[in-house]
């Protein structure tokens, strides 16, 4: 059996792990696992990519034996199953979904749009694990991508969870434009709630998959999710995604400029390992 813990497939991973940066996979400390080795355990995980506060929850079954990243990935509840992304590249945002931002107001997507290319995330604010990962993956490449938000870029951040509410995003987004510190960036910035049909408007345009999942008290209000961010040209149309929680300036810079130039990535980008 491959044994991921040995001291000499460690050094081995850690080595193919800094020259293959961002194409590294994450997992939560409490899960008990370690990081993604072979192919195969990488494109499950990409299904399920990495749960936004449930891993914790559901790493306390296997919290004694710490099993493998193999034999953890064969055991995932069958229900993760239906979380994960499909590149839905070229294909248009649903600019007639409704919204509410931060501040309450209420329009259609497209009102949050048109200027700039956009970069698209999908996470839910009462998260506390690997959302705001994200967002902060995402605020440290835009503040050294030496471009200007409101003139080379909008920010379009979309709630999953209908339960959220405007003031929900109101502390999220303050953290957010924190973190960016640049000028102009509260003004290029929206953080959306919407009703359960918006929300999957979105998920369908954008492939972007997920499912409600128990929390520790096993109450249903988490969600397993992928950690993707989302770049759309000007008008609307998806033109690349970027796995993980770990955004280097220079690709969230790329895909930007690619996004101005109406330019669609090819969905090979994607893929992990």
């Amino acid at each position: 059996m491959w044994d991921a813990r040995s001291p000499m497939r460690k050094r081995r991973i850690e080595l193919w792990l800094r020259h293959n940066r961002k194409e590294r996979i994450w997992l939560d400390e409490e899960l008990g696992a370690v990081r993604a080795f072979t192919r195969e355990t990488a494109k499950r995980l990409l299904a399920v990519a990495i749960l936004c506060g449930a891993l914790a929850a559901w790493g306390q079954q296997y919290s004694g034996d710490q099993p493998t990243m193999g034999k953890a990935a064969q055991q995932l509840p069958s229900y993760l199953k239906h979380a994960g992304i499909e590149q839905h590249l070229n294909d248009p945002l649903p600019l007639n979904a409704v919204f509410t931002d931060e501040q309450g107001d209420t329009a259609a997507l497209g009102h949050w749009m048109g200027r700039s290319p956009v970069i698209l995330v999908m996470v839910y604010y009462k998260c506390r694990s690997l959302c705001p990962e994200v967002l902060h993956g995402l605020a440290a490449a835009l503040k050294d991508s030496h471009l200007a938000p409101g003139k080379d870029y909008d920010v379009v951040t979309v709630s999953i969870d209908p339960t959220d509410l405007p003031s929900d995003a109101v502390a999220e987004k303050a953290r957010f434009v924190r973190d960016v510190g640049l000028s102009g960036i509260d003004k290029a910035t929206h953080f959306l709630t919407g009703k359960e049909a918006s929300i999957q408007e979105i998920s369908d345009a954008t492939g972007f998959h997920f499912v409600r999942i128990p929390g520790p008290d096993g109450q249903m209000d988490q969600f397993a999710h992928p950690t993707v961010i989302m770049f759309a040209t000007a008008d609307g149309r998806l033109s690349k995604y970027i796995a993980g929680a770990d955004y280097p300036s220079r690709d969230v810079r790329l895909a930007i400029l690619d996004a101005y130039r109406h330019k669609i990535s090819n969905p090979a980008d994607l893929i992990l390992l």
